[in-house]
Formats: C-alpha cells, structure tokens, sequence
C-alpha cells in the first residue's frame, strides 16, 4: 500500500466576470501515489493547480470529490479536528515564504509546530536546528536571520513531528542560486535520514534536475492549461 494515494480528486473555484455564478476546474486528478521514503518532484507553471494538489493532500483544503488517502486514512472523510490531528502527526509542509512568527525566536517556531502533534520535544528541536546548520541561532527571531537561515528554520520545523511525508512547494523560489542547491540537498537528505517520503513541487529546471524522479504535473492534472 502506498503511503499516499490520491483517486479522482477534483477541486474548483467560482468564476468571476463574465462566468460568474459558474466554476473554475483548478484540480481533476483521476490517480497519483507515491511510496514511503520516495523523494519525487512535480513539475508545474504558476497556475497548473499544483499548490492547490498540495493544500488537498494536507487537509488544508477541501476536494470536491475525490480520495486522499495518507497512512491507510482517507483525509477527505475526516472531522476538522481529525483532519488537524492527521495532518500534525503525518505531514510536514514547506512554503515558499516559510510562514515563520515573527515575534518567536527559531527554538520557539520549531516548538510551535510540535504542539500541534505529539507534544513539545526541545532536545529534539534543539538537535534538529542543530542539524541544519542553526545550533548557534536558537534565540535569534527570523528578522535577525538571511532568507537562507529562515528557510533553514522551515526544513527543521517541517520535521518536527516525525513526519511520513514533506510537501514541499517551490521552498527555494525565495533564495538565490548557491543557497537554493544547498537549501535543497539539505531538504532531500533530511528527510531520508528522518525517514521521510517527500513531494516537491517547482516550476525551476535547475531544482528539478537535482531529482531522479520528475514527473509533470500537466499529465496528472486534467484541468491544468495545456501547452
């Protein structure tokens, strides 16, 4: 059984202007799965549905129809709180803008994200930042930090809570070009060394590249524009 299966998965908006009153298709999916500990990444233009895909996969969104099974649970069937519960202990997420508080320091945003799921755990906070490079920025606030570092506190807080599986969107769109190659080799291999699978989605061929498995997300998606 795959970690993650999706069937059928639909998702639309409602339309504005001179169709308003109509929908949008953003996401139709008829199947997509990836397997524990695969590192796979999606290939999508602005627009393509790919964000909306990972908000569905995450809970953080509702499909119109359609399954998503995470861990042998279909999220789409869940409560709002068992939704949050599976998402907490189950996922980690990576945004491009990283979504970090600004008003916390590093130790206090990783220790945020744990409690959510099972419970604070600094020494394993402490040891996660420690781990990207950031043992010396513990009780620094994000301000005080580069984008880089910041991105840094997003990796060791998306791993948190012992996830089976990182969505990761366009988290090096907001780096240059040396610390989007470091940012990502430190993603790929924290997430094998946790034991974690990991869907990325980019529009950049050079992040793309670095992955063996690169699929489009334009063949997945039937309601993505084709060119």
């Amino acid at each position: 059984m795959p970690l993650l299966a999706v069937h059928d998965l639909r998702k639309s908006y409602p339309s504005s202007g001179a169709a308003a009153g109509g929908t949008i298709p953003v996401v139709d999916v008829p199947a997509f799965a990836l397997a524990a500990g695969e590192q796979r990444a999606l290939r999508g233009e602005s627009g393509s549905g790919k964000t909306t895909f990972l908000h569905l996969i995450a809970g953080i969104l509702a499909p119109d129809s359609g399954r998503i099974e995470l861990d042998g649970r279909d999220v789409a069937t869940l409560g709002e709180a068992a939704r949050d519960r599976l998402r907490a202990e189950t996922l980690g997420y990576i945004f491009q803008t990283f979504n970090l508080l600004q008003g916390h320091s590093v130790l206090e945003n990783v220790e945020l994200g744990m409690a959510f799921g099972r419970g604070v755990d600094r020494a394993r906070a402490e040891a996660l930042l420690r781990r990207v490079g950031l043992g010396e920025r513990l009780h620094h606030f994000p301000r005080q930090l580069s984008t880089g570092q910041q991105q840094r506190v997003a990796v060791a807080r998306a791993l948190a809570n012992h996830p089976k599986l990182v969505l990761a969107d366009e988290p090096t769109g907001n780096l240059d070009a040396r610390n989007s190659r470091e940012a990502l080799a430190l993603i790929r291999e924290v997430c094998r060394e946790n034991g974690a699978a990991l869907l990325l989605v980019s529009h950049d061929e050079a992040v793309l590249a670095q992955f063996e498995t690169v699929q489009d997300f334009r063949t997945l998606n039937r309601a993505a524009p084709q060119t």
